[in-house]
């Protein structure tokens, strides 16, 4: 059977999910991370469908540990894996425990890193009218996560009228952009400027979409090219 973790750098794991169809039918690929810390223990992040070949491909990296909700919308999947694994800590960005009261929030993403996690997790909190992200930098391999904040769908992706409104949208342009919509959620730009400059200052060499092809070289020009907008 062909594991379903792909290694993607050091201590780095990635799992393709489903696709998940969304609002007015648009479809989205899933992809999820893995992050085994220096204890050995794991950390989640963006969960896709728990599958048994996914359950025991992770299962033999170590002790799941914390389940990572990183925004307002990528959360489905969380009931399934804390049931699986009932002593993983639920961590997730603010505001998710009112729309998910089912869900036990064990801790709320904030300005700063886990004490846990000190070291070689960190994030940045983004406040969006669309939906709250927190984007993450795993060190050891240097990769930056985000789930709907940057997105590279291909050309031909979606179909008919939704192919033209994802073309508008910048989310099947030629490089990963922040798509439109979330750019006018920004009410407060100047602190979302604040937060693209913590994420540009990273030592960061590769960038994981949920919802596009990872980058696996030259994450900095990437991401000032999606940043750019609001840089400027």
């Amino acid at each position: 059977m062909e594991d379903p973790l792909i290694a993607f750098g050091e201590d780095i794991w990635l799992a393709e999910g489903p696709v998940i169809k969304a609002a007015l039918g648009f479809r989205y690929p899933t992809r999820m991370a893995v992050i085994r810390l220096s204890g050995g223990r794991l950390v989640v992040w963006s969960p896709v469908a728990l599958t048994p070949s996914l359950s025991a491909a992770v299962m033999g990296l170590g002790q799941v540990a914390w389940l990572v909700a990183p925004n307002s919308l990528h959360h489905l999947s969380i009931g399934d894996w804390k049931a699986a694994y009932p002593n993983a800590k639920i961590v997730a960005v603010p505001g998710l425990a009112k729309k998910r009261p089912d869900l036990t929030i064990d801790v709320e993403l904030g300005a700063q890193p886990l004490d846990e996690w000190s070291g070689e997790i960190d994030h940045v909190l983004f406040h969006n009218a669309l939906a709250t992200e927190a984007v993450f930098l795993h060190r050891k391999s240097a990769t930056v996560l985000v789930t709907d904040l940057i997105q590279h769908l291909p050309k031909g992706w979606f179909g008919g009228w939704r192919a033209i409104i994802a073309n508008l949208d910048l989310m099947t342009a030629k490089e990963p952009e922040v798509p439109r919509k979330f750019r006018t959620g920004f009410r407060d730009k100047a602190k979302a400027r604040a937060n693209a400059q913590q994420v540009l200052d990273w030592p960061s060499e590769k960038l994981v979409m949920a919802h596009g092809e990872p980058v696996v070289e030259n994450a900095q020009t990437a991401l000032r090219h999606a940043f750019g907008w609001l840089m400027r």
